[in-house]
């Protein structure tokens, strides 16, 4: 019992200092320590959900600026599975990456499964979208798959309320997860660490976009007083000022000595609007996703790299971008790699887009750090949210 204890005292020392908040909003720049190393906040997590980020090495990661990726529960226990994984020492020994790592809990993906899922007070019973074969969550199997995976920062097992959802629904919803989450928060207290470092979770505040159930969250999960904090079920088809009063909401209560984590949201403009509510750490799939798909982002707002128009264009995708591609590739290059079905173009876009994202939150904690944020983040607002005509 002794022995328990102290570990769960060592687990509630996460290092997160707060080193500056800007004058004029809630922005702020911070430095999460985790024993893969240091993290600079405000930051971006780019999405490696199996264990990779899709056509990108690690050192290209590296060379981009990136300091902590996300991986994700659900996919990884379906395949290759957490024991493979926890064969190699944890999922940073098998995928060759020795940064941190956040897992998310699996439940944003089990509440998209909607038709091939069931819960009960005590988890979720789900199909793989694999195989058809059948699987069950609970507080503590998605903690242990956590913890065999070997991730530096865990997440709570949680139920994301769609949108729209009645209040009655979204109340219910809400109970589940904070139900979860003590339940989850006992267990942690009790398990040892497997792989030598410490592994941090977070709770997850929900609640859809009412009010009183998003400050009853909130607060119920302080009291649990995690190392951490994440905002969920935002982005999932509510309108942008909905987005933004919610996350005001929850920055203005959740405690501002811990990290805040705004899960999903992922547009510039969004990450740009997140900072300025005292949000320290953002994923999404956007810019991974977008680049396959031939959409790049730049300081003057997005454009769709295929189109017409660029076929003799000899400017890099952004002139002020310092990025391998930009540095090498010109549109036309980009263009033809495209529409010529080339893998390459995948990679140069992606790699454009991540560091354009990674530019992004450096540049907004520079801005903090001189207390220049506020001024700086509403002239560049409207470019990056701009998408660049792209006629053929």
């Amino acid at each position: 019992m002794r022995l328990n204890l102290m570990l769960f005292i060592l687990k509630e020392e996460m290092k997160f200092d707060l080193i500056h908040k800007d004058k004029n909003s809630e922005a702020r720049a911070g430095l999460l320590e985790t024993d893969h190393g240091m993290v600079e906040t405000p930051i971006f997590m780019p999405v490696g959900t199996q264990a990779t980020v899709k056509t990108m090495a690690p050192r290209n990661l590296d060379e981009t600026g990136v300091q902590i990726i996300l991986g994700n529960t659900y996919h990884l226990y379906l395949r290759p599975g957490e024991e493979l994984i926890g064969r190699f020492g944890g999922i940073h020994n098998f995928m060759g990456w020795n940064k941190p790592v956040l897992t998310d809990s699996g439940g944003y993906q089990v509440f998209s499964l909607k038709e091939l899922r069931k819960l009960d007070s005590e988890g979720v019973t789900f199909q793989s979208h694999l195989d058809g074969s059948s699987h069950r969550f609970t507080p503590e199997k998605v903690l242990d798959i956590q913890r065999h995976l070997g991730s530096d920062i865990m997440m709570v097992l949680d139920e994301c309320a769609p949108y729209p959802s009645t209040h009655e629904y979204a109340e219910e919803s809400n109970a589940l997860t904070l139900k979860w989450a003590r339940e989850a928060r006992v267990l942690y207290e009790k398990k040892e660490r497997l792989y030598g470092y410490d592994q941090w979770l977070f709770g997850i505040v929900q609640g859809s976009i009412y009010e009183d159930l998003r400050e009853g969250s909130a607060r119920e999960l302080m009291d649990m007083d995690f190392p951490g904090y994440a905002i969920g079920g935002l982005a999932v088809g509510e309108s942008k000022s909905e987005m933004y009063r919610i996350t005001s909401l929850c920055t203005d209560i959740l405690p501002a000595h811990k990290p805040r984590y705004l899960m999903g949201v992922g547009m510039p403009e969004d990450i740009l609007e997140g900072i300025a509510r005292g949000v320290d750490m953002f994923d999404c799939v956007l810019p991974t996703r977008n680049a396959r798909n031939g959409t790049v982002f730049t300081w003057n707002g997005r454009l769709v790299i295929k189109a017409g128009r660029f076929k003799e264009d000899t400017l890099p995708i952004d002139e002020q971008c310092t990025c391998y591609t930009c540095r090498n590739f010109s549109r036309a290059y980009l263009r033809h790699l495209f529409n010529a079905n080339e893998i390459l173009g995948l990679h140069l876009a992606t790699l454009h887009n991540i560091h354009f994202y990674m530019d992004l939150v450096k540049k907004s904690r520079e801005k903090i750090l001189n207390n220049e944020f506020s001024v700086w983040s509403k002239t560049v607002l409207p470019t990056v949210a701009n998408l660049i005509e792209n006629n053929n």
